[in-house]
């Protein structure tokens, strides 16, 4: 995960210069202000507090040992939200789970932006101008969409108007953010597209989202090919809800898997995979010789 580390080198060496008394950063007029602004800061755990006007006061505990474990594998995707309260303090304003569960995986430091005085208008701007780069992933683009809808209550229409966006293009961005952390660090890595992501996220449960996901890396599928995966996934799951229903459903493997029978026979061959991955593979002869070539084949 390059793009990842590199980033947390940089909110390393940004944390170090909220830690230096000197410079203590109170307002967007403070020097230094404007690195602090929009960005991404290696934070402490042991310097942040939990806001106390959270409503949020359940918290499933199995499920946090689940996002332990993917924070564990690969790290905090999406960054926490704090308000600088003190010198060196923080108050957390969104991501509470998060937060947990970066403790339960025993990381000492969080990634997370930083709120300080009176930098509403810097914040919109810095986002504004981080969302016209050319170099941010789809996935980076979308957690600045979400923060502009979190922190400054920005509605899709307002947003579309600052950002020269259509309101379909940021709805689909933010969509993204349904995604299983897996996959959009995926996303993230180069791996998968974002138009892969967007097939995907037509499945809410999250197990069957990796499932799929693993399957495009190891198959290489294209993006048609990954929605017609995801098609025969929820028509399977309809079928399942309803036994009554005849219609079988299918998919083709990817034209890489089709041309290694295609190779190995010497002739096109069929292979239908139905939703619950059952299938059949269909070997054409045309005489009696050509039989007798496959099954010399096959005996090898």
């Amino acid at each position: 995960m390059a793009k990842a580390v590199k980033k947390q080198a940089l909110g390393r060496g940004l944390s170090a210069l909220l830690k230096d008394p000197a410079n203590d950063i109170k307002s967007v007029e403070d020097t230094n202000a404007d690195k602090v602004v929009g960005n991404i800061i290696e934070l402490e755990l042991d310097t942040i507090k939990v806001n106390p006007f959270q409503p949020r006061t359940n918290f499933n505990e199995e499920a946090l040992k689940e996002l332990a474990t993917s924070i564990k594998e690969l790290g905090v995707i999406q960054p926490i939200t704090v308000r600088k309260i003190d010198f060196n303090q923080y108050e957390l304003i969104s991501g509470e789970r998060r937060l947990r569960a970066s403790k339960l995986a025993g990381l000492k430091t969080v990634p997370a932006y930083i709120r300080i005085a009176n930098d509403n208008d810097s914040l919109v701007m810095a986002l504004v101008e981080n969302i016209q780069r050319h170099d941010l992933d789809p996935i980076e683009i979308a957690m600045s969409y979400q923060r502009l809808i979190d922190e400054i209550q920005l509605t899709q229409e307002q947003m579309s108007d600052r950002v020269g966006k259509k309101r379909s293009t940021i709805t689909n961005y933010l969509r993204l953010l349904r995604l299983d952390p897996i996959i959009q660090s995926g996303i993230r890595d180069g791996f998968i597209s974002m138009g892969h992501g967007r097939a995907i996220i037509n499945i809410e449960d999250h197990d069957a989202q990796t499932d799929i996901y693993h399957k495009i890396i190891k198959e290489n599928l294209s993006v048609r090919e990954t929605e017609a995966l995801v098609k025969a996934y929820q028509e399977g799951l309809l079928n399942q809800n309803n036994p009554a229903a005849k219609k079988k459903m299918t998919y083709t493997i990817s034209n890489a898997q089709q041309k290694i029978f295609t190779d190995f026979f010497g002739a096109k061959v069929d292979v239908k995979i139905a939703a619950n991955g059952k299938g059949k593979i269909n070997v054409p002869f045309h005489s009696a010789e050509d039989l007798e070539r496959i099954i010399k084949l096959l005996s090898k």
